[in-house]
C-alpha cells in the first residue's frame, strides 16, 4: 500500500477533512516502500525492508495546534486521529508565530522524480549489486564495507483552505570503503540517483579498490596551507556534515538578522546583496532539474521553484519561514532540497593534471562546527589522500585535521570542475588555494 495513486492520497485525505470540526485542518500522507543491505568484511551483515503509509492530522483552534498520526484507514481510525489532534489542540499553548494555513498553490510541473526501475527493487536486486563489489574485492584480496539503500514513495497534502499538493519520488544510494589486507591503505566511493538503472556498484568500488591500493604506505608531510583538488565526495557527503552543506545552511533570513550568522551585519541587517565570494560561484536551486528531481513543495505547502541563492559571488537570496517573511516583510522563500553548483568541463584527472603541487582529497570526515559566526570547521581527511606533483599523483600522504571556512574556500578558487551528482545535489571538483591543514592523523 506504500504508493498511492493521487486520487487515492486526496480521497483520504478529503476524509479526514471531513471529520474535522477545528478552525484549520490540515492532514498529510507519506509513503515509503523501500530496503537496504549492508556489508563488512566482503559479506553481507544485514538486510532490512520497509513498506509503510503514515497520516498526520493538524488541528487548529486559534493559535493553538495539535498534531496526531496514524497508519490505519478506517473510517473509525481516521475519526479518532482527527479527535486526538482536536484534543491536543484544545491544551496547548498559543504559538507566538502562529501563521494560518496556506490557500491554494501554484507549483511548477513535477519533474521526473519518481523511477519505477527503483521502486521494483527487491532482496535479489540489492544482493546482485552488492556482490558486484564484494567479488572485485575478493579478487584483488581487499576488504570493503558498503551500504545500499533505496526507497520509492509519494507525499500527499490537502487542508481546509483549499491547498492540494501530491508527488512521488524515489532514490537508490550506493557508498563503499575498501581497505587492504594489512589495513595502512583505504578508498571510498558513493553514489546516488533517482533512477536505479544509472548506478554501477561494479564501478564505483573499483574505484575504491583502487584509491585504497593506492593509499598504502601513506608519507607524512607537514601539516600547513596548500592547494588541494576536493572531490564532489569530499565537498558534499550523504551521512555526515559536510562544508558545502553548511553554507547552504548558513543562507538563512532569521539567524542572519538576529546576529547569529556569517551574513549578519554589525549593528542589524544581513549581507544580502554583497559580493562575498568568488566571482564563478553561482549556486540554485531547481527541483524540476532531471538530474536531482525532487518534490515541488516544502513541507508547509510553499512551492519549490528555481532560486538562485548565489549568483557570481554574490548572495542574491535567503531562505526563510513563513513568519519570519512576514515579520521582516522579505520574500517567503523555502529552503531548498537540493542545490546545483555551476562548474566548468574540466574533469577531476583534468584538475590534477594541471596542478604543480597540490594534495587531493577523497573525503573530508567527522566534521563538526568551530564558529557558526565565520562558518568555521574542523574535520579530518580520510579514504584516499595523495600528493600531487607535475600533474600526477606522486604518492599517498597521511590524513590531516583541518580547520577551515567554506566562505575562505570559495575566495580561494583556482578552478571548478564539471558538476556531478553527489547526495541529491550538482557539484564540481574544486580546486582550491591555500586549504589549511592544522595537525597530522593516524587514521587512514
Amino acid at each position: 500500500m506504500a504508493i498511492l495513486s493521487q486520487s487515492e492520497a486526496q480521497a483520504i485525505l478529503t476524509k479526514v477533512l471531513s471529520f474535522s470540526k477545528a478552525d484549520e485542518c490540515e492532514a498529510s500522507l507519506s509513503g515509503n516502500v523501500g530496503g537496504n543491505v549492508r556489508t563488512a568484511r566482503n559479506t553481507i551483515s544485514t538486510s532490512g525492508a520497509s513498506d509503510n503509509v503514515s497520516l498526520a492530522v493538524e488541528s487548529r483552534f486559534g493559535k493553538r495546534s495539535g498534531v496526531a498520526t496514524c497508519n490505519q484507514f478506517d473510517d473509525a481510525t481516521l475519526r479518532s486521529c482527527v479527535q486526538r489532534a482536536e484534543e491536543i489542540a484544545r491544551l496547548a499553548p498559543e504559538s507566538p508565530e502562529y501563521m494560518p494555513l496556506l490557500g491554494p498553490q501554484q507549483y511548477v510541473a513535477a519533474p521526473e522524480s519518481f523511477s519505477q526501475r527503483t521502486a521494483a527493487i527487491n532482496p535479489d536486486y540489492r544482493a546482485t549489486q552488492v556482490a558486484a563489489g564484494m567479488q572485485i574485492c575478493d579478487q584483488q584480496k581487499l576488504s570493503s564495507a558498503a551500504f545500499l539503500e533505496d526507497s520509492a514513495g509519494f507525499r500527499a497534502v490537502r487542508n481546509s483552505k483549499g491547498l492540494q499538493a501530491y508527488q512521488q519520488r524515489s532514490g537508490v544510494t550506493y557508498s563503499v570503503t575498501v581497505r587492504t589486507p594489512d589495513g595502512t591503505g583505504s578508498g571510498y566511493a558513493t553514489a546516488d540517483y533517482n533512477d536505479a538503472s544509472k548506478l554501477d556498484t561494479s564501478a564505483l568500488t573499483t574505484t575504491a579498490a583502487k584509491k585504497a591500493a593506492m593509499s598504502r604506505e601513506a608519507k607524512a608531510i607537514e601539516p600547513g596551507k596548500y592547494t588541494v583538488i576536493m572531490e564532489p565526495a569530499a565537498l558534499v557527503a550523504n551521512t555526515d556534515a559536510s562544508l558545502l552543506a553548511a553554507l547552504m545552511g548558513a543562507l538563512d533570513a532569521r539567524s542572519a538578522d538576529e546576529g547569529r550568522s556569517f551574513l549578519s551585519k554589525k549593528g542589524g541587517g544581513n549581507k544580502k546583496g554583497e559580493k562575498l565570494f568568488d566571482e564563478r560561484v553561482t549556486i540554485y536551486s531547481d527541483p524540476t532539474n532531471p538530474e536531482i528531481a525532487d518534490l515541488t513543495f516544502s513541507g508547509d505547502g510553499r512551492p519549490h521553484q528555481k532560486t538562485t541563492w548565489i549568483e557570481k559571488g554574490v548572495v542574491k537570496n535567503l531562505y526563510t519561514s513563513r513568519y519570519w517573511a512576514q515579520k521582516a516583510g522579505i520574500p517567503d522563500i523555502p529552503r531548498p532540497n537540493g542545490w546545483i553548483m555551476e562548474g566548468g568541463t574540466q574533469s577531476l584527472e583534468d584538475m590534477i593534471k594541471g596542478t604543480q603541487k597540490g594534495i587531493l582529497v577523497t573525503r573530508l570526515w567527522y566534521i563538526r562546527p568551530v564558529d557558526p559566526q565565520t562558518l568555521l570547521y574542523t574535520g579530518l581527511t580520510r579514504d584516499g589522500t595523495f600528493y600531487i606533483e607535475n600533474g600526477k599523483i606522486k604518492h599517498p600522504v597521511k590524513n590531516f585535521r583541518f580547520n577551515e571556512s567554506p566562505i575562505i574556500m570559495l575566495n580561494n578558487l583556482e578552478a571548478i570542475g564539471k558538476p556531478v551528482r553527489m547526495g541529491g545535489n550538482l557539484v564540481p571538483p574544486l580546486k582550491i588555494r591555500d586549504f589549511t591543514f592544522t595537525s597530522l592523523s593516524d587514521a587512514v
